[in-house]
């Protein structure tokens, strides 16, 4: 990966949807290049997924879990990213070892989702953070 992959990348971050011609104008180059360059990112894994990020006014948390050392953590992450209010599942280093970035509904949404969680064999603590705002980077 060299500066233009990264040049576009960092436009595609930001707006998915930026159209390639938009892209190319921005960073100095033509659209075919832009396309390969997207297309060679894809097929290399570097670019996982489009996605889309919302304003629904719902309510948005971080909920940190801990869980059994002897537990297997792919098995727990792939069950967790399968619940609907799921947005994330990251590992993550530190006192917790998995995080969950939640979009649900509403606060008893929210609750019952961490409820689900903590009934979960593998999971011995968890911490919620409200996102109170969130801005692009």
């Amino acid at each position: 990966m060299d500066d233009l992959d990264r040049q576009i990348l960092d436009v595609l971050r930001r707006d998915a949807r930026t159209p390639y011609t938009e892209i190319a104008d921005r960073i100095g180059t033509s659209e075919g290049t832009v396309r390969n360059r997207v297309d060679q990112l894809i097929d290399d894994g570097v670019i996982e997924r489009f996605t889309v990020s919302t304003q629904t006014g719902n309510v948005k948390a971080m909920v940190e879990i801990g869980i059994d050392v002897n537990a297997k953590t792919e098995g727990l992450t792939d069950r967790l990213a399968s619940w609907d209010e799921v947005d994330f599942v990251w590992h993550v280093s530190g006192e917790e070892d998995i995080v969950l970035v939640i979009d649900a509904a509403d606060t008893s949404s929210l609750n019952d989702l961490i409820t689900q969680a903590r009934e979960l064999q593998e999971v011995e603590s968890t911490k919620t953070r409200l996102i109170l705002d969130e801005w692009l980077g």
